[in-house]
């Protein structure tokens, strides 16, 4: 409920200076509820400077009021809160799961955000197939399948299939290339795969091997490589060496994956190790994934905070609760640092996943050796990114003195465009900062003008780029006092795309960000290329120039990401069939057109009964197809059926 006035009673309170937003919070007071829930504190744009749980929200409130007491951290907060909103829950630990979501969806500048924008891989079985499929799945499980997981990275569930592939031949092939198979593939010939799809294996047989796949994921591989051993001999004495070899292959593919976890954590099932380091008022947190005793991968994570010193016992706290929103905790999360409100997260964590989650920071054994490597790897990743950062300051610097700008820029925008002749156009914006380039800031636009833009009006595609950028980020944010506007902006392209830009922002009323073109140099020679500034001859950089270098690697990320872009949608077009058009055909009924006939053009030239007869299509959709292909042919169809 948004609290932002006082009652009309309410009697005037002396505020020291700067600290005028706290009467927001002292008039809210008297309306708020005694239990548990969460608040939000609001600026001026309605945006969230903080969102905080409370087991009371009445008397948390209230301590914000207290200006003596604050950090000057806080002081700034509630100097800039405008109104505050409370949403009630029914218990505290409830509170801590919506104020994680909330946190992690709306990134108030004064929480501890874990900005992690990419979802996490898992392993699924497609148990609903005769023959299950062994891949990687991201996104909302369905019914019909087993999913293992999650795991860290992309790789590290490659690494897993091939394993699977390796010891229990499973397949990896789609169900559309399993069915269209008429002889073994590559991976049945280098033994990674048991061909299920031309009949070199039973179903039966292949469904023992699908059960030893789920033990091996589950953690028993000491059993599955014991009975291994005794197919392998008894095979042997029976004198089926080919048998035995292939059994000796798989029993060497186990032992291999048992030697390639760096920490064993067997006999202790699926648990999380997480780690966090300090240094330079930064914090890294390291997180390996275990499950069934197995190393899933890791992954180091950069909570963004306000400057100043926050203990690591309030990190790892807020990053616990973020971590799991969108991801079921194990049982057992072994700790570096006890989390602040440590049996609260645990409470949390396991309504989270509708059991018991422990929260423990282990002293010795296996758990305190995992727990120290991760922390080793925080260290070391911390490290990296702070001699990376020492570095970006420098080029960032160079940058303001190339381009004579008062400071270095807080954040650089690249825009570039991408067709051919007109077609599938696209601009593409990206964006980097002092910690590299900022991915989940990077938009794509696909040119919707028409006229001179079909034939391939680069300055055209410009400014409608510039348009849609700038326009949007006038009505969100009017007043610029968020981190979405650029300090710099880089135009790949001469005078031509350069005034086409600046034309955009001064007709929106945005004359204060720099603009530069960059321009190929002679034959589109790199390291020869020339900026170009309003007001400005064109300059270029010395050929050994770091800051040419950074500049190019801009240019180059933009140009990148334009072509991807770019080829994605001229694919998505290009499997754009005539059946699209035609009413009342969905996907499953043009996959079965096509697989029937063979191309749209092969269903358009077809007969009414041609159409009838193609599996899965009923009479009603061969007339709906007929007729769209031969207009005016309702006579003859109606006599035909």
């Amino acid at each position: 409920m948004p609290i932002d006035a006082p009652p009309p009673d309410a009697a005037p309170v002396a505020l020291p200076p700067g600290l005028l937003g706290a009467a927001v919070l002292i008039a809210a007071l008297p309306n708020l509820p005694p239990g548990p829930g969460v608040y939000r504190m609001l600026d001026a744009a309605g945006a969230a400077l903080y969102v905080g749980k409370a087991r009371a929200l009445r008397k948390r409130v209230a301590a914000y009021t207290r200006p003596a007491r604050l950090p000057e951290r806080l002081r700034r907060m509630v100097a800039d809160t405008v109104s505050l909103e409370v949403i009630t829950t029914k218990s505290e630990a409830e509170a801590l799961l919506l104020e994680a979501n909330l946190i992690k969806r709306l990134r108030p500048r004064f929480n501890i955000v874990l900005r992690d924008d990419k979802s996490y891989p898992w392993l699924v079985l497609t148990e609903a197939h005769p023959y299950p499929q062994i891949a990687k799945h991201r996104g909302e499980k369905k019914p019909g399948a087993s999913y293992w997981g999650p795991f860290a990275s992309a790789w590290a569930v490659k690494q897993t299939v091939t394993a699977l592939q390796r010891v229990f031949l499973l397949r990896s092939c789609r169900d559309t290339v399993f069915s269209t198979r008429s002889r073994p593939c590559l991976l049945y010939q280098i033994r990674r795969c048991s061909a299920p799809c031309v009949g070199r294996i039973s179903q039966p047989d292949y469904a023992e091997l699908v059960r030893q796949a789920k033990l091996f994921l589950s953690g028993e591989t000491p059993s599955i490589q014991k009975k291994l051993a005794a197919e392998m001999e008894a095979a042997a004495e029976r004198m089926e060496y080919e048998r035995a070899a292939a059994l000796r292959d798989r029993i060497r593919g186990l032992t291999h994956i048992q030697g390639t976890d760096r920490i064993n954590l067997d006999g202790m099932g699926d648990a999380d190790v997480v780690a966090l380091h300090q240094a330079a008022g930064q914090s890294c947190v390291q997180v390996f994934f275990y499950r069934g005793g197995r190393n899933n991968g890791n992954r180091a994570f950069f909570p963004a905070y306000a400057r100043g010193d926050v203990p690591p016992s309030q990190v790892m706290g807020a990053f616990l609760a973020q971590l799991y929103d969108d991801m079921p905790p194990p049982p057992l999360v072994l700790v570096s640092h006890d989390p602040t409100d440590a049996p609260l997260i645990a409470e949390a964590l396991a309504l989270r996943a509708g059991r018991r989650v422990e929260l423990h920071r282990p002293q010795r054994g296996d758990k305190a050796r995992a727990v120290e490597h991760a922390e080793t790897n925080a260290r070391e990743a911390l490290e990296r990114r702070l001699a990376e950062g020492t570095a970006q300051t420098a080029l960032l610097e160079g940058v303001a003195r190339v381009f004579d700008l008062a400071e270095p820029p807080a954040r650089i925008e690249i825009y570039d465009n991408s067709h051919i002749q007109g077609t599938s156009a696209y601009g593409v914006m990206v964006a980097a900062g002092p910690g590299g380039f900022i991915k989940s800031a990077y938009r794509k636009y696909a040119i919707k003008a028409a006229g001179p833009v079909g034939g391939g009006d680069d300055f055209a595609m410009m400014r409608e780029v510039f348009e849609r950028r700038f326009g949007r980020a006038l009505k969100e944010d009017p007043g610029r006092d968020g981190e979405s506007w650029p300090d710099l902006v880089l135009i790949d392209g001469g005078l031509g795309q350069l005034n086409a830009a600046r034309e955009v922002l001064a007709e929106l009323g945005v004359d204060d960000i720099p603009l530069i073109g960059v321009a190929k140099g002679p034959d589109r020679d790199a390291g020869r290329e020339w900026f170009h500034m309003a007001g400005r001859a064109p300059i270029q950089l010395p050929p050994r120039d770091p800051v040419l270098y950074y500049l190019q690697r801009l240019r180059d990320e933009a140009h990148r990401f334009a072509i991807t872009t770019h080829r994605a949608g001229r694919s998505k077009a290009m499997v754009k069939s005539e059946l699209d058009d035609v009413p009342g055909v969905g996907p499953a009924t043009k996959r079965a057109l096509l697989n029937h006939f063979g191309s749209a053009r092969g269903v358009r030239q077809s007969s009414l009964e041609d159409l009838a007869h193609c599996p899965g299509i009923g009479p009603a959709t061969a007339r709906r197809v007929y007729e769209h292909f031969h207009p005016g042919a309702e006579a003859a169809t109606s006599s035909a059926t």
